[in-house]
């Protein structure tokens, strides 16, 4: 299923932006859960339904949101709402820090964090221990899902996953995201990134990285993945994160079943994102000409169609029934 931006509206920039002005709202009120973790912090699931009424052997689709994103963010309760029009269980697990409450230890998330996917996917499969789970993960939570197949291979507990605009090369892209038009992303995601830092430095002011006089110093993502995400969590530097966390050179050690979107005329992406080895034969690359950052807006202004929410569960259905 090919994507076809919508008429007059094939532009990077208004398909990256389009959804926050089309859905201003979710589409439906999600049940909240809170599950204590081993190291005693907490993470938030937003699911669809209630768990305890879903038939045991009915799809369950968990959802990874990307970079300071929320079941507020379109994409996500968009792809959730997907979920349960097809009779599937919709869960997503917010990052720590991103359920609007910010977490207990010192520690948060990156792209190369699975350690909180591991644990919440091995805690569902004790509630569900028949379930098939699928998994979507968008932008930073793409990554992430890369990152959390090479590791676990035949371990994943996922039937299949699909990644939408993964940043695969961190460091491409957090250079990318300083230059031009996307130095707009990078300042919104950063005022958000450095009010949730404020916040925890206030609630843990001898553990974090940097002083809170310091936080108003940091002007790009690359300096606050250097001064904050690095240290925090046992990384050298920005550049040994990056190295260590991309998804480019982990592809060839997936097992599942995974399919990749990404659209060559992201802004927050360069060519280096795109495989340029083979790839297995369980993973599926689908590249758009068009798309935006997980934008993918089809149909016309006055009658948008959100083509991801019809593609993502198409192609579950495909591989379920093969």
């Amino acid at each position: 299923m090919t994507f076809k931006p919508a008429s007059g509206l094939r532009n990077a920039h208004l398909q990256t932006l389009l959804p926050r002005f089309l859905r201003r709202s979710p589409l439906f009120t999600p049940i909240e859960q809170r599950i204590e973790t081993p190291d005693g912090d907490f993470l938030d699931l937003a699911w669809t339904a209630q768990a305890t009424e879903h038939p045991t052997n009915k799809p369950i689709m968990i959802l990874f949101h990307g970079l300071e994103g929320s079941f507020h963010s379109p994409y996500a309760n968009g792809l959730l709402h997907a979920a349960s029009q097809q009779g599937w269980l919709g869960v997503m697990m917010h990052f720590r820090g991103c359920s609007g409450e910010i977490n207990r230890q010192a520690r948060g998330y990156h792209s190369g964090e699975t350690s909180d996917a591991t644990f919440f996917i091995k805690w569902l499969r004790q509630q569900f221990p028949d379930a098939p789970f699928f998994a979507v993960g968008v932008s930073l939570g793409g990554n992430m899902l890369v990152n959390y197949l090479a590791e676990t291979q035949n371990q994943s507990e996922l039937v299949a996953a699909q990644v939408i605009s993964p940043p695969l090369n961190l460091a491409s892209c957090s250079e990318r995201i300083q230059q031009g038009f996307s130095r707009i992303y990078q300042q919104y995601l950063l005022g958000s990134m450095k009010k949730n830092l404020s916040l925890k430095i206030e609630a843990l002011p001898n553990k974090m990285p940097v002083a809170a006089d310091q936080v108003e110093q940091i002007r790009s993502l690359w300096q606050f993945d250097e001064q904050v995400t690095a240290p925090l969590h046992g990384f050298k530097d920005a550049d040994d994160y990056y190295r260590r966390c991309s998804g480019i050179g982990k592809l060839q050690q997936i097992k599942t079943r995974l399919r990749i979107i990404h659209a060559a005329d992201d802004p927050f992406m360069t060519s280096s994102v795109i495989p340029s080895q083979p790839l297995p034969d369980n993973i599926d690359y689908h590249l758009s000409p068009y798309g935006g950052h997980v934008g993918f807006v089809s149909g016309s202004l006055r009658n948008p169609d959100f083509w991801l929410e019809k593609t993502v569960p198409e192609w579950f259905e495909k591989v379920a029934s093969s």
